[in-house]
């Protein structure tokens, strides 16, 4: 229940503080919303299996921001920012699914 909370608290705070994203910034904002996202999939995957672990949660939710975000500047860096950008949102992007179907097996039965 505290998540819930927080979440729409932090929705509603996001709706009225309208925050502004540092224009050298936007490159990496959606890359770790996508890392963000993997890490709480894996979480919620972990919660159903039975084996999470709020310390793995929070190391694994900023480790995974902070490699993909440096994974894109060194590609930004290098001239191949969009390329090295694609390919992180790809490798989570098969890690979200893959806790995806993960856990629909696990709530469904199927």
């Amino acid at each position: 229940m505290i998540a819930v909370l927080g979440l729409v608290a932090g929705i509603v705070m996001g709706l009225v503080v309208q925050p502004v994203v540092p224009a050298g910034l936007e490159p990496y904002l959606p890359i770790a919303v996508v890392a963000a996202l993997d890490a709480v999939f894996g979480a919620l995957r972990a919660m159903l299996d039975g084996i999470f672990d709020d310390k793995v949660f929070v190391v694994s939710f900023l480790s995974n921001v902070v490699v993909a975000a440096l994974i894109v500047f060194l590609g930004d860096k290098l001239g191949v920012g969009a390329q090295l950008s694609t390919g992180v949102v790809v490798v989570l992007g098969i890690r979200i699914f893959s806790n995806a179907a993960a856990i629909r097996r696990h709530v469904f039965q199927a």
